[in-house]
């Protein structure tokens, strides 16, 4: 029967009254629900959005906010390096925009000029490395993957075929290659060839080439002369309109004085080696430095591992190797090494010098293809004035790509930072396993120990029930933080630290959950009990056919609340359990948070509430159930 009448129901107070009521559990579902919605938001987040407080992410609908975080994530969220790319100023990739102007007819020759065979440390791809949203990108994800197939689950057999010493698959990333600064070398090991082959296989939409131009002005010239022309040009006498008319050459240029020592700097002590060549018309002088370091031809040949008979023997370094003696020796050499004993430097002269880049691999290409500068201009429908004036069209050709694929860039960011979470639970030690079997045997303990305490006070009623309730119950009045340090020297003292009795035994009987189900099994009718002891049944029968069966409601409030218990323990799981081997879901998380972005934070919380949703709806299930049957049934 409604506590309000169909007739009552029509009155302005009554209908206030219930519109006031509705209006209240609307706001209170709304404070309810729109934290949750910020909370699946944010576990999409980059470090390009990171401030964006709406519920629902922008690059959902706007290809703008989408163009941003693909280019972030491109190039593995270096800023510097996408400067040096682009040629750009861009402050942020908060404020990259897409390109004002498109050609499709010069992107078209430089995916062509992509498939020509090009250095190994000519390009890499993006989607490897998030320093700032500290996730696990979509390419380190497949490389990863690939590698176990390759070389089995087991990280000691990777690390053997890979030469590595990774601890865990967790702990397995790859810097991207810098072939941009002097200190970086490619990898010269089976994982750096594992990855070379696999970032090869990669479309070219995810690539980006290490073109020297911008890097010249973006890393070498502005951080010295500042980003304003005016102050380059009263610096070295020039009248450039702009950065953008400034040219890295391949030889030394014709300009002033400083523009030459500006060069001869940035190829000697700057740009990566993998670029710098040297003219034949220096191996004179090459020889001569190292038979300064080496004084004689036997101890060359014994430290490069060769058997040259005599000193013109000696080859001059064409491509540099990637690591060992000859490196070294060959990068001393191009900055200028000075002789401790005698003082002489030895060094090749500048005009000895030049460089090998992809820009101008790209200018070659073009008059290969297409003869002439004219001939460039119709056929691609641009207007260069020179051959110098032509940059590899990556911006444009990055567009063009994230155009054709908005779709694939979209759900890699909606799912990345779910993937980083499950990576890391699904790869870290036996978390998930540990924590089914922790939460299963809490459960368990709970219907039985707790159950049988509460049936004995009220079945059989002692004098001191009461009493007893009460000490029970006043063990809730100090907080687990408080019992934790002697629970813990307790099961130390018991050798039980690292198993899971330690987890389960401190809390296996509850006092609250005994008082509750007491009082449920004191509203049991008497006579059911009266009826199975007259058919003979015995107090397990009673126990288990009757009060069990009956109190499904309350049994589920109590399994529920010892799931929830057991499934959020963090702080007693990790004090008790300090073998990784034991961890739970909890204390993996708990570390994966410390280390990641709060993208992936929000992440693991989602995935960490699944369970819990899942279990309190099936026992809601039952608890409404039990409320709306009558026990008399």
């Amino acid at each position: 029967m409604p506590l309000i009448s169909s007739i009552g129901r029509k009155a302005p107070k009554t209908r206030l009254l219930i519109a006031s009521l509705y209006a209240v559990l609307l706001l209170g579902g709304a404070t309810m629900v729109y934290p949750f919605l910020l909370l699946i938001g944010g576990s999409t987040k980059s470090g390009v959005d990171i401030k964006d407080v709406s519920w629902l992410p922008a690059f959902l609908y706007d290809d703008l906010a989408l163009y941003r975080k693909h280019i972030e994530s491109l190039f593995n969220e270096q800023l510097d390096v996408m400067r040096a790319v682009y040629d750009s100023d861009d402050v942020s990739f908060e404020r990259v925009t897409p390109p004002e102007t498109l050609r499709p007819g010069l992107v078209a020759a430089w995916l062509d000029f992509m498939d020509e065979p090009q250095p190994s440390v000519a390009f890499t791809i993006g989607y490897m490395q998030a320093p700032v949203s500290r996730t696990v990108p979509l390419h380190l994800r497949s490389f990863k993957r690939l590698l176990q197939r390759e070389a089995g689950p087991s990280i000691d057999e990777a690390n053997r075929a890979l030469e590595t010493e990774y601890v865990g698959w967790n702990a397995f990333f790859l810097l991207p290659e810098d072939a941009y600064m002097r200190r970086s070398r490619p990898l010269d090991t089976p994982l750096g060839e594992a990855w070379r082959t696999y970032r090869s296989a990669q479309p070219p939409a995810y690539r980006y080439y290490f073109t020297l131009e911008g890097f010249y002005k973006a890393q070498f010239l502005k951080t010295q002369f500042t980003r304003q022309i005016d102050e380059f040009n009263r610096r070295h006498g020039t009248a450039y309109r702009s950065y953008d008319d400034i040219r890295l050459p391949h030889v030394l240029p014709d300009g002033t004085q400083q523009e030459q020592d500006n060069w001869e700097s940035f190829v000697r002590h700057s740009v990566n080696l993998e670029w710098v060549r040297v003219k034949p018309s220096a191996a004179p002088a090459y020889r001569r430095y190292l038979q300064a370091k080496y004084e004689t031809l036997e101890a060359l040949n014994r430290n490069y591992h060769a058997a040259w008979s005599g000193w013109e023997e000696v080859p001059l370094v064409d491509v540099p190797p990637w690591s060992g003696l000859v490196r070294t020796d060959w990068e001393a050499f191009i900055a200028g090494w000075t002789d401790p004993d005698s003082g002489v430097l030895y060094k090749p002269a500048a005009e000895d010098l030049y460089l090998v880049s992809v820009d101008d691999s790209f200018r070659r290409y073009l008059e290969r293809e297409f003869g002439s500068l004219d001939a460039v201009n119709t056929a691609l429908e641009t207007d260069f004035g020179r051959w110098a004036d032509i940059a590899p069209p990556q911006k444009e050709a990055h567009y063009y790509g994230f155009l054709e694929r908005r779709g694939e860039i979209r759900r890699e960011f909606l799912v990345r930072n779910f993937a980083a979470a499950l990576e890391h639970l699904a790869f870290h030690g036996r978390g998930i396993r540990n924590t089914i079997i922790y939460c299963g045997l809490a459960v368990l303990a709970a219907l039985l120990v707790n159950p049988l305490a509460a049936y004995a006070m009220s079945r059989y009623k002692p004098p001191s029930a009461y009493k007893l309730l009460l000490f029970l119950l006043l063990t809730m009045a100090f907080p687990p933080m408080v019992t934790q340090i002697p629970v813990f020297l307790m099961m130390r003292d018991l050798n039980l630290l690292n198993t899971f009795a330690a987890l389960l035994l401190p809390g296996l009987a509850h006092g609250y959950s005994i008082f509750l189900l007491k009082g449920f099994f004191d509203a049991l009718p008497r006579d059911l009990y009266e009826s199975a002891q007259i058919d003979g049944a015995g107090e397990w029968t009673m126990f288990w056919q009757i009060t069990m069966s009956l109190s499904k409601p309350i049994l589920a409030v109590v399994a529920l609340q010892a799931f929830t218990t057991a499934y959020s323990n963090f702080m007693f799981a990790l004090l008790i359990c300090q073998d990784e081997a034991m961890w739970t879901m909890m204390v993996w998380l708990y570390q994966l948070q410390m280390r990641s972005g709060p993208g992936v934070v929000y992440a693991s919380l989602l995935i960490a509430a699944i369970p819990t949703l899942l279990i309190f709806i099936f026992c809601q299930n039952i608890i409404l159930r039990g409320i709306v049957v009558p026990v008399e049934k």
